[in-house]
């Protein structure tokens, strides 16, 4: 079996705060939320009336697509999800060829629920007998798999084209996926990532379950406040993150750019056992699955300088930053940096692992820790085991050598990946 070494060398985004990777890198740093005021959820008289929507320019993708193929499209998850690709593929310095195919190059590219707005817009039309007006674009975009179809035809992807759905945790899995792909020897590269659609109808339902914040109609930049004491819930919101992983050798071969090393990834279940539950975690598989990860990339807990945390703005806040502190064997002042990109821009549900992992390698690339916005009044279970100092209000510029990303999602499921530094030529 071989051992392949990992890197990223291409990143694409569409976030709330930020509709490319200079947008968004920027947006971090400077603390700027992407959470605004929903008037669709207002006036269906929901708890919660904020959420985070991407401003996306899909003017990129009409130049891949026949021009009544663009026009067609409507989902915007897989709107998102093309343009982070196609981000991320300019951004790795890879060409498009039209002719061929590239057998070399694989696609895994996740998400969870189709965008219920195309759906009900679909649907009324079939309902006032008017079906032969849906076209023959329909189906294409109902497929959780349209996203990484799509992306293949663009970019004429000849390896494994896949797409997984673990709740929350589908970007990071997917991330996962494709590192193991690569140390395998079955691909030279995976464009990787995640994306979720634009739809409070999907909104609304976590607004009965009283899972979001209906506390900040009043203020969205101030909605979403994970491990502060006042986090009233997450807030939803929509996007799309995607990664070019490639084989070391590939990358230096090319001479690519290269963000970071990915030394290891880690998936499991706590099979809803031991107070895990479909919406609740295990802590005994989330320590496992964190353990796992850390002993598998061979870094030492003390080395660890940062956790991108799930940290969702919910009770799971300060159970997640415990587990944390019962892995590393850490606590106080010398507990790693800890954020939450959600701070800004809101829980991006499929899509929120791949957004948050190029945070993460943003930090690890740039030397700084972004702010957790919004956390100024730590929750005190969390303040009383670790330092607050760990817990930015402002970017700190700072030498970042390794990050823990990790995310937990509905049906108990779990993911971790740690990322290091690859010297800078």
């Amino acid at each position: 079996m071989q051992n392949k070494r990992v890197v990223i060398t291409g990143m694409g985004v569409v976030a709330p705060n930020g509709q490319n990777i200079e947008s968004f890198h920027r947006a971090l740093q400077n603390g700027t939320s992407g959470i605004r005021f929903s008037p669709r959820m207002h006036a269906w008289g929901a708890g919660c009336q904020v959420g985070g929507v991407p401003e996306c320019d899909t003017g990129p993708l009409a130049e891949h697509l026949r021009p009544n193929t663009y026009k067609s499209l409507k989902s915007t998850a897989l709107k998102y999800g093309c343009t982070a690709a196609l981000e991320a593929w300019y951004d790795a310095g890879l060409p498009i060829n039209k002719e061929h195919t590239d057998w070399d190059t694989a696609c895994i590219f996740g998400g969870t629920i189709a965008d219920l707005d195309f759906v009900r817009e679909a649907m009324e039309t079939v309902e006032k007998l008017e079906a032969k007006k849906l076209g023959t674009r329909v189906v294409e975009q109902l497929m959780l798999s349209s996203a990484p179809a799509y992306i293949s035809g663009i970019l004429g992807l000849g390896n494994h084209v896949y797409a997984n759905s673990s709740a929350c945790s589908s970007g990071s899995d997917s991330i996962i996926m494709g590192f193991e792909k690569i140390k395998a020897g079955s691909a030279k590269r995976v464009l990787v990532g995640s994306c979720e659609p634009s739809s409070p109808y999907i909104w609304i339902t976590f607004d009965t379950m009283r899972l979001l914040n209906r506390k900040s109609n009043d203020s969205p930049h101030r909605a979403s406040r994970p491990m502060s004491s006042s986090a009233a819930g997450f807030i939803p919101a929509s996007g799309a993150g995607a990664l070019v992983l490639e084989d070391l050798e590939s990358a230096k071969k090319r001479g690519a750019k290269i963000y970071a090393e990915i030394l290891s990834g880690n998936s499991n279940s706590g099979g809803q056992r031991n107070r895990g539950t479909m919406t609740a975690p295990n802590h005994i598989a989330v320590q496992k699955c964190i353990a796992t990860a850390l002993e598998k990339s061979g870094v030492k807990a003390s080395e660890v300088d940062l956790i991108s945390g799930h940290l969702t703005a919910t009770f799971a806040d300060k159970v997640e930053v415990a587990n944390w502190m019962e892995v590393l064997q850490r606590k106080g002042k010398d507990f790693p940096y800890i954020n939450s990109v959600k701070s800004m821009i809101g829980h991006c549900l499929g899509a929120a692992g791949a957004i948050e992992s190029i945070a993460a390698v943003l930090q690890l690339y740039h030397n700084y820790v972004h702010p957790s916005i919004n956390s100024e009044d730590l929750h005190p279970e969390i303040e009383a085991v670790i330092d607050r100092s760990c817990v930015p209000l402002k970017m700190i510029k700072k030498e970042i050598k390794t990050v823990m990303k990790a995310n937990f999602g509905f049906g108990d499921v779990n993911s971790c990946i740690v990322f290091s530094e690859y010297p800078k030529s």
